[in-house]
């Protein structure tokens, strides 16, 4: 294999299994510093140890290099490989098949890990025809949240990196911020032209069960509000501790979703695990309308994916009732 695959997939693996984002900056590091190099030119510098003097190269990523320049599967590799290498989970097989994307990642735009190209080319890899780029907006400034000028930067980027794909497509998004009042955090205009809006609640996740109804219905009637992520705000596990769910009619809340075509995420983060199983079930049975996302912050999290799949699929939620099993063209006909 070639030493940037090698170093690739392990931070891949890394990420997926949600590592340290210092762990994984060592192998993401290494692959910048000899993307530049022919393979010839990687094996030269590994023979005569000027690899090892160059910047971004570390004693473990040098390793992994000059194991992959001799044809050996890296051992770093390997045990990760036998650790974690397989599917998240063995659950949701069937329908995980079926996803055609993912409508909710992160770059360091705002609070990603890696630059979109990163998360485009893994995205490709692992079998998406597209990737919604849906950085935060400007009010979330603990995320690094997009002003309108950064966005529309972020737009000529996207477009860039586009035309260097024939089978696959970054689309453009929002992880825009519903606030208080139920406003979205972007202007009309600019939301206007993208091609997907997720709206989430970050902000006062405690406030009254009937304010925050009404909040968020104001934010599902915007003619521009294509998907409501992670609808409880809850956390369960993880680094950041835990975070009790919002509270608010669910009901009401997911007729309106239902009314607005406006779909429900299922967050495949281990730590959300959002919506809770029972409040997947008042969204299926008010005819809802879902989308099944990673919310990545790192190449490797795409492949989160999994552990929503197997909860979808468990929920008994039929296939065609899931926007990230259609195809591009209907999906963004949906969300024009």
């Amino acid at each position: 294999m070639r030493p940037t695959e090698a170093l690739d997939e392990i931070a891949f693996l890394l990420e997926r299994d949600l590592a340290s984002p210092f762990k994984t900056k060592a192998f993401r590091s290494a692959i910048v510093a000899i993307a530049p190099l022919s393979d010839d030119e990687i094996a030269t510098r590994v023979a005569d140890g000027s690899l090892k003097r160059t910047k971004g190269i570390g004693s473990t990523t040098y390793t992994v290099i000059e194991q992959a320049v001799d044809g050996d599967v890296p051992g770093y590799l390997a045990d990760l490989r036998e650790k974690i290498g397989g599917p998240v989970t063995d659950a949701g097989t069937s329908l995980r098949a079926k996803l055609k994307g993912d409508l909710h990642s992160h770059s360091t735009w705002s609070d990603g890990t890696t630059d979109l190209a990163s998360m485009a080319r893994t995205a490709q890899r692992i079998g998406h025809d597209y990737l919604v780029a849906s950085d935060h907006s400007p009010s979330l400034t603990i995320a690094n949240g997009l002003s309108t000028e950064r966005l529309e930067k972020q737009l000529v980027e996207l477009d860039e990196l586009n035309a260097q794909f024939d089978d696959f497509r970054m689309l453009a998004g929002i992880e825009v911020d519903i606030l208080i009042d139920g406003e979205l955090d972007q202007s009309d205009e600019v939301l206007g032209r993208l091609d997907l809006v997720v709206a989430s609640v970050h902000s006062k996740l405690r406030m009254d069960s009937n304010a925050m109804t009404e909040r968020m219905l104001a934010a599902i009637r915007h003619p521009r509000s294509n998907v409501l992520g992670h609808c409880t705000g809850r956390l369960i596990q993880g680094s950041r501790g835990t975070r009790p769910q919002s509270t608010f009619d669910a009901a009401t809340v997911f007729a309106a979703c239902a009314e607005n075509d406006v779909a429900v995420e299922i967050n495949s983060r281990p730590e959300r695990q959002d919506p809770p199983d029972d409040l997947i079930q008042v969204a299926l049975d008010a005819g809802c309308l879902f989308s099944i996302d990673s919310d990545a912050h790192a190449p490797g999290q795409l492949g989160l994916l999994d552990l929503g799949a197997a909860r979808a699929e468990a929920a008994g939620i039929p296939a065609e009732r899931i926007v990230t099993t259609w195809q591009l063209e209907r999906l963004l006909e949906w969300a024009s």
